[in-house]
């Protein structure tokens, strides 16, 4: 995670809790995912990111870096968490799939599976009261297709964020570039 105004603080992708306690273990993970690469995504994480989905019945299950969750249970929407010095916000957060349709072939990846701003850190909660700009949408693998990474990553939010112009409700959702909207948003940033 880099701390420039939009860079990530995290990247995740499902996983297992013991691997997300400490950034470096989470951080050799993604490495190990290939993740960063695959992103194109510089990886210096400040802080580790939570995410939750709810469930029909029972507990919400906690994501972490690693292990696989059936599709079943990822219908959402997730709630994130934030652990680590952060401040108060606003924040971006973004959700990802490098792998679409197959990981062999990822010829419509990056898929965008959310994407949400002016999130603020309320005792670690990420709370957000404004419409996000792509709703969050369940992983759908096709069948057949090897796992797929679904990467989740919250960013600082730059004051260009509000003006933007590059992703909208109505923008496509595959073939998204996370760094390349990462770069066109700090562009933007009128404050240093």
């Amino acid at each position: 995670m880099f701390l420039s105004h939009f860079a990530p603080l995290l990247v995740f992708t499902l996983g297992i809790r013991a691997q997300d306690t400490s950034i470096a273990t989470v951080e050799k993970a993604f490495l190990n995912a290939h993740i960063p690469a695959d992103l194109s995504v510089a990886f210096k994480p400040h802080a580790l990111l939570e995410v939750s989905l709810p469930q029909a019945t029972g507990p919400p299950i906690v994501l972490h870096a690693g292990i696989q969750v059936p599709r079943n249970d990822t219908a959402g929407p997730p709630t994130f968490h934030v652990d680590g010095d952060v401040g108060k916000g606003p924040f971006v957060v973004a959700a990802v799939d490098p792998d679409a349709p197959t990981p062999q072939t990822p010829t419509s990846a990056q898929i965008r599976h959310f994407l949400g701003g002016n999130f603020v850190n309320e005792g670690g909660l990420l709370v957000n009261k404004t419409p996000a700009i792509s709703e969050f949408r369940q992983p759908t693998p096709p069948a057949g297709s090897d796992a797929h990474r679904y990467v989740f990553l919250v960013f600082r939010q730059s004051s260009g964020f509000a003006t933007q112009t590059f992703v909208n409700a109505t923008t496509p959702v595959s073939l998204f570039n996370i760094s390349l909207f990462a770069e066109e948003v700090r562009a933007l940033k009128i404050d240093m």
